[in-house]
């Protein structure tokens, strides 16, 4: 059997139009068990990772409300927060229908920190906005008492910009790679990870966004998974997206991919991070990346459909 990571979005936890109550999450989450538990049961070893981009933007929009009341904190913090909070719902939810369905295994959620770098270029160019919308003048009373970068984002005002840098190593991997020998199940890289820096063996929390895609393909890499799904609103990758000739793929190679991207094909709010992901994948050795729907998660690994990526 197969030791699959399995990357799901945070906008499938909170979707689009709802408020993000902890009924629409958990609501969301049994649903998208469904089709993870199916792989569970043929017998294959799965790690669960996840986004959580609306539910750190909504602690933001809090601790920004209440900071006269309570102390903000960093950007990091807020990271952990929502990995304990979504990894609690996640692990709860599985558990639950794993004993519906009379599945004997146990779940963990690790609270993940990723590496990144220093010198990542991302540091010069923040690019990820975050938290809430501050008009023109609000936005410059911030920037007068923090070193904080804003953009102004499509006449709805001003928000916060972040570093998104990429992930060169995942803290916690023996100790994920502990749990998978014990055949536990595991929820891990919430959010990409908590996104930290590394000198000489001491790590300090930092102020960025990880995609949780780039996390979970090095996480992938590094525990020598067999496939990374990342899981997507469609059921197979496009090319000529939403027009008269658009063409579903069933596999593509690397060098096609990255053609298409060049021909902007894959654009970098919706499928360009993905795409990145599974080429970073199968460059640092990966076999397999699937990208498909999560109710298509069966079908696809049987080869019946989503998008299959390939070295050659």
């Amino acid at each position: 059997m197969s030791k699959i990571v399995l990357a799901i979005g945070g906008n499938a936890i909170i979707k689009e139009g709802q408020k993000g109550t902890i009924e629409e999450q958990q609501k969301n989450i049994n649903e998208s068990c469904e089709p993870v538990l199916g792989l569970i049961e043929e017998g294959h070893t799965v790690v669960i990772t996840h986004g959580n981009g609306p539910q750190v933007g909504n602690t933001l929009i809090k601790g920004e409300m209440a900071k006269s009341v309570v102390p903000t904190y960093p950007l990091d913090v807020y990271d952990a927060e929502t990995q304990g909070n979504l990894g609690y719902l996640i692990q709860q939810a599985f558990k639950n229908k794993m004993v519906e369905r009379n599945i004997n295994k146990t779940v963990a959620t690790i609270v993940t920190q990723s590496v990144v770098s220093k010198d990542d270029p991302a540091f010069e160019a923040p690019t990820k906005p975050i938290g809430p919308f501050y008009t023109k003048e609000e936005m410059e009373e911030i920037t007068k008492k923090d070193n904080l970068t804003f953009v102004e984002d499509s006449g709805r005002g001003y928000r916060r910009v972040v570093a998104s840098p990429k992930p060169v190593k995942i803290v916690e991997k023996e100790a994920i790679e502990a749990l998978l020998e014990k055949d536990i199940t595991v929820i891990t890289a919430g959010g990409g990870g908590i996104p930290v820096t590394e000198n000489n063996g001491k790590l300090e929390g930092i102020e960025a966004v990880i995609d949780k895609d780039f996390a979970s393909a090095l996480l992938a890499a590094e525990i020598n998974a067999d496939y990374l799904f990342i899981v997507t609103g469609v059921e197979q990758v496009a090319i000529n997206f939403g027009k008269p000739n658009q063409q579903n793929l069933f596999e593509m190679t690397v060098e096609e991919a990255l053609r298409y991207m060049e021909e902007g094909q894959f654009p970098k709010g919706s499928m360009g991070p993905k795409i990145e992901a599974a080429i970073m994948f199968l460059q640092k050795g990966g076999k397999n990346v699937i990208i498909t729907s999560i109710e298509k998660l069966q079908d696809a690994l049987a080869g019946k459909t989503g998008t299959r990526i390939v070295m050659k």
